[in-house]
């Protein structure tokens, strides 16, 4: 980067640094600002504050010297004001009610049918289309917030849309029913879905990028009693975030998993319900395997992440590619570590037995309650108990408890609670951490898979060999006040 004359620009790396302005951000153009990676933060009496890194272009400081004179330059680095560029344009946007309120004045309904605008970001859409603008909206705030799904239901008089975060649904907006043909219409549009059928199910995907993350949107359709709804997954393609020591995982049960997932052959199971990490769990264990000697292939619907030296294929159950065929073409294409995601039937469970006893490492996911009824549930589905006896290694079980929101928690007589606050959304919470129980098999609690002992045994033995229970597990962030007594309650039952 070449220096501006003193007389334009003044350098300082050490100058306090405030928030950046929305306001002062958006008086230069997003894509303008990340091309030239500046950003404009703060306006003073005799200068306009603007933030720089290494990769910074000379070219555009001179335009921006050009149209505000003097500059006071402030230095960080390149990732951080990569960051900050991000953070000040997406709250810029505004709330997705803002933007609704904006529709609502709209009187012609056609006009908010106009096409897409081509454009690599969606921070960059300048178009007004107001439909446009709102479903963009609504994607960058969920981004922001880090919402896992955007839910948009009719309903007889009004049309309702909520985000989930960390695990449960909020109210985000509440547009005017007239609206709602046309934000389903729009959403099928972009998901190449069909806008003529209403009746049926349909099923779709978007990709697209948010203040610069690539965010894979999967969309469901289904018809109601009051028009239809639709329902967004948002998956970051993101897998730099995944791994295991960030997860929540106590100290000794990571050092146990560590051991299990670096056994040359053997099934190792992660169970819980819908929507408690399981999938993230075994992506963290895949990033800390060894991809450069060994052949690492996937099933799984859908791919959520893209793994780099990772072969991973998808489901797809409209041509007839589901788990077990997927299973066979892979036992194929000579892997060394499979990882399934999830097992829903007897030949899914056999084939993934059956590669374990013949040399390979089996990881997958299957929907139980606790890691002992994970045993009955596979000899349930008519695994023969001598084989799971022989092939599995280890089960864990998980689920995720919120965290307390930082900025307004106190402790009381009976523990850590958070009253809600403008940062946490009113909810008390912010973010999650996982509770884990892992049941390793020995020798004892194979014979008493042998024999088909009940669950019980099973727990019995496993917690003599050392394994806490999730609602044991979940006492450290009790102790530490990083959750509170009625979130572990509600996530453990009881």
């Amino acid at each position: 980067m070449t220096t501006l004359d003193t007389a334009q620009a003044s350098l300082s790396s050490e100058l306090p640094r405030e928030a950046p302005s929305p306001v002062v951000a958006r008086s230069i153009p997003y894509s303008f600002a990340r091309a030239g990676q500046v950003l404009a933060a703060q306006q003073h009496s005799d200068s306009l504050e603007v933030w720089v890194s290494e990769r910074t272009l000379a070219s555009a400081l001179a335009e921006i010297a050009r149209q505000f004179g003097a500059l006071r330059l402030v230095h960080l680095a390149a990732d951080e004001l990569a960051q900050a560029i991000n953070r000040a344009y997406a709250l810029h946007d505004g709330s997705a009610a803002q933007v609704v309120g904006e529709v609502e004045g709209e009187v012609d309904l056609s006009r908010l049918m106009q096409d897409i605008p081509e454009v690599e970001d969606l921070l960059e859409a300048e178009d007004d289309a107001p439909i446009i603008r709102m479903i963009n909206a609504l994607f960058t705030q969920a981004a922001r917030e880090g919402a896992s799904d955007i839910h948009i239901e009719s309903f007889e008089n009004a049309s309702v849309v909520r985000f989930r975060i960390d695990g449960t649904l909020r109210d985000v907006v509440r547009p005017k029913k007239a609206l709602h043909g046309a934000l389903i219409s729009r959403i099928k549009i972009m998901a190449q879905l069909d806008i003529a059928e209403k009746r049926l199910p349909q099923d779709g995907r978007i990709t697209l990028r948010v203040a610069g993350r690539p965010v894979d949107v999967r969309v469901s359709t289904l018809p109601t009693g009051h028009g239809e709804r639709a329902v967004l997954r948002l998956l970051e393609k993101d897998g730099q975030r995944l791994n295991l020591d960030t997860l929540g995982m106590a100290t000794a049960t990571q050092v146990q998993f560590d051991k299990l997932i670096a056994h040359p052959h053997g099934i190792v199971l992660v169970t819980g319900p819908t929507g408690s990490g399981k999938t993230t769990t075994l992506y963290a264990a895949l990033s800390r395997l060894e991809t450069a000697s060994t052949n690492i292939m996937t099933v799984e619907d859908p791919i959520e992440y893209d793994l780099p030296g990772i072969g991973q294929t998808q489901v797809n159950e409209r041509i007839g590619m589901n788990f077990a065929r997927a299973l066979r073409s892979i036992l194929r294409q000579d892997p060394d570590i499979i990882m399934i995601g999830e097992i829903r039937d007897l030949e899914t469970a056999q084939i993934a037995v059956q590669a374990s006893l013949t040399g390979h490492l089996v990881l997958a996911t299957l929907h139980t309650n606790d890691a002992a009824s994970s045993v009955t549930r596979l000899t349930d589905m008519g695994v023969e108990p001598y084989l799971l006896a022989s092939s599995l290694l280890g089960v864990l079980a998980q689920r995720l408890v919120r965290r307390l929101c930082s900025a307004c928690r106190s402790q009381r007589a009976d523990g850590w609670h958070a009253s809600g606050c403008e940062q946490c959304g009113q909810s008390g919470y912010q973010g999650r951490y996982g509770i884990y129980e892992l049941l390793v098999l020995n020798d004892e609690i194979r014979t008493l898979i042998h024999r088909q002992a009940a669950d019980t045994e099973l727990l019995a033995a496993g917690r003599a060999n050392g394994m806490h229970t999730l609602r044991e597990d979940a006492q450290r962030w009790l102790e530490s006040g990083v959750t509170s007594r009625e979130e572990v309650m509600r996530v453990t039952g009881g």
